[in-house]
């Protein structure tokens, strides 16, 4: 009769297997999708019938009348350590629900950051705020349970009793389970980590391009799974759009404080319909897996009122999430559109960039430089070429990224950088293919010429490769212009002159150190347009002063 922990952590995973298993008939039907407004008695219904711990306020709320409201991220760790002291005394509801608001108030900043600061220990606290949070989360899901068990109620219900001793023995297990995981629960480690990550989050200023990015792709996230669950209208459909929403609130919670402001309120509600829809179907999964009814009265009685409850908050979510005047389409309103969602991306890669590269000042002028010499070469090489976005937001991403490998090692940096590159996900606007071809173009900026063969130049198609090459080769030109890192070289102009690519460069002397790295790194440009690179001054001409008048 009874579950393990890992059965109960892990079950709500298995509903939708459940809901698809001809033998489980019985189980709770989809509620009809059919248009229906929430009356306003029927929405009050909805606040007064729900667990009360949902409605609490977090501990940040709980200060006193006046004070100003306490958050960031060091706030959060310290309060979790602050939770796992006041919790141990008896593992009640509220320490419980506490202590695990605190783990996923870090573990959503560390989530939103980590897609942007590489540094390994976002990930390492992540989880190990994840190993608690889940310790926890059977502790916290028989509570829960029990509470609606009161709240479904009906006098002398004798299936009640029955589900209320089970919850009550594993209540007693879970909490033992629960003290013997706090007490492992490394708390020097993660005090460590409440100093040094606050810091690295103070390079980030919440509000900006990258961080609506961000929540963008939550936003298209979470829109997907919305629309899976109202085709598909299984349980396990509606816990995954629980978590996809869930994601998206807390980005928008944590990072966008002006979005949050007008949002928070109908994301809370949100998130509390699909979180009681979700405590419904584990409850009612539960007393069938115990085999609480005992003949087909109690249960029909008990698939009535679980299906009543449910089937509210699912017309619930409808009215307030489908439609022109939808909430999904009030927040997209608010995001990144058009154009300005590459440019985000870009931003989001550049702060990438920046946290690894510790002289980003100089990929940022050598960003400018390839471009220079690309938009040139585009209009003066041989054949003449029209520019391409799609290259040139290559070339310039290659750029910006190109020395993220020092990071990891200054011989072969060049290596560490394509690899670096080929690890990252996509960013929304961009596509695998062309980060792809960033990472080869930032492994060829430097060391030896490319040969086919090599593993990076593999699956390219001969135009992609021929694509990567004339990119590297710029990028290895411009690369060189700034070899000595003090912005010597502002200006670059292509010509053709017989035959020859003529590359004048404002602040070049043959006479100066780089002009023998710049002889060096002509060579792969020279390859592939097939004709010889000459690299002399430019002479920029002073403005006349002004003739003063006669008196």
């Amino acid at each position: 009769m009874d579950l393990s922990p890992r059965s109960r952590h892990f079950l709500a995973q298995r509903l939708e297997k459940r809901a698809t298993n001809s033998e489980n008939r019985c189980s709770i039907p989809p509620p009809s999708l059919a248009a229906g407004l929430v009356s306003p008695s029927e929405s009050d219904q909805l606040t007064s019938l729900s667990p009360g711990a949902r409605e609490r306020p977090t501990p940040a709320a709980r200060t006193a009348a006046g004070a100003p409201k306490k958050t960031g991220l060091a706030f959060w760790m310290q309060r979790v350590l602050e939770e796992c002291d006041r919790v141990q005394s008896d593992f009640a509801p509220d320490p419980v629900h506490d202590l695990r608001v605190a783990l996923r108030r870090c573990r959503s900043i560390a989530d939103g950051l980590r897609a942007i600061d590489p540094d390994p220990a976002w990930k390492q606290m992540k989880k190990a705020g994840k190993l608690l949070f889940g310790d926890l989360g059977a502790l916290r899901d028989v509570q829960v349970m029990a509470e609606w068990v009161h709240l479904l109620d009906s006098p002398g219900d004798p299936v009640t009793t029955r589900l209320l001793q089970f919850l009550a023995t594993q209540e007693t297990q879970l909490k033992q389970e629960a003290a013997v995981a706090v007490r492992e629960f490394d708390r020097k480690q993660w005090n460590r980590w409440s100093k040094s990550l606050p810091r690295r989050a103070a390079r980030l200023r919440p509000g900006g391009a990258v961080f609506q990015h961000l929540a963008l792709e939550r936003w298209t996230e979470a829109y997907e799974l919305h629309h899976h669950a109202l085709r598909n209208r299984s349980q396990f459909a509606f816990h995954r759009l629980r978590i996809g929403l869930k994601r998206f609130r807390y980005l928008v919670e944590n990072f966008l404080p002006q979005q949050h402001a007008a949002w928070s309120t109908d994301l809370k509600e949100l998130q509390d319909l699909l979180g009681e829809i979700h405590d419904l179907d584990i409850l009612w999964a539960t007393a069938l897996q115990i085999s609480a009814f005992h003949d087909e009265v109690e249960k029909s009685r008990w698939h009535g009122r679980i299906g009543e409850e449910r089937t509210r908050r699912i017309r619930r979510y409808r009215d307030k999430m489908l439609g022109r005047a939808s909430l999904w389409q009030a927040w997209r309103a608010e995001l990144p559109k058009g154009p300005q969602i590459k440019a985000a991306a870009l931003a989001r890669l550049k702060m990438w960039a920046a946290f690894l590269d510790s002289d980003f000042k100089h990929s940022n002028h050598v960003a400018r430089l390839a471009l220079q010499l690309y938009d040139g070469l585009a209009t003066n090489g041989r054949p003449a070429q029209l520019p391409s976005s799609e290259q040139r937001a290559v070339l310039r991403t290659a750029a910006l990224l190109h020395d993220v490998g020092r990071s990891q090692s200054k011989k072969g940096q060049h290596k560490a950088a394509y690899r670096l590159i080929r690890a990252l996900a996509p960013p929304l606007g961009w596509n695998e293919q062309d980060l792809r071809m960033a990472g080869v173009v930032a492994r060829y900026h430097r060391g030896a010429l490319p040969r086919l063969g090599q593993k990076a130049l593999q699956g390219l198609s001969p135009d992609q490769r021929k694509s990567a090459l004339r990119l590297a080769g710029i990028l290895r030109l411009a690369e060189a212009f700034d070899e000595a890192r003090d912005g010597r070289i502002q200006r670059l102009d292509v010509h053709n002159r017989n035959g020859v690519l003529v590359i004048a460069a404002q602040g070049y002397s043959p006479r100066h150190r780089l002009a023998d790295a710049i002889a060096s790194a002509r060579h792969l440009l020279e390859t592939v347009y097939r004709r010889p690179v000459l690299v002399k001054p430019l002479r920029v001409s002073k403005p006349k002063p002004a003739a003063t008048a006669r008196s």
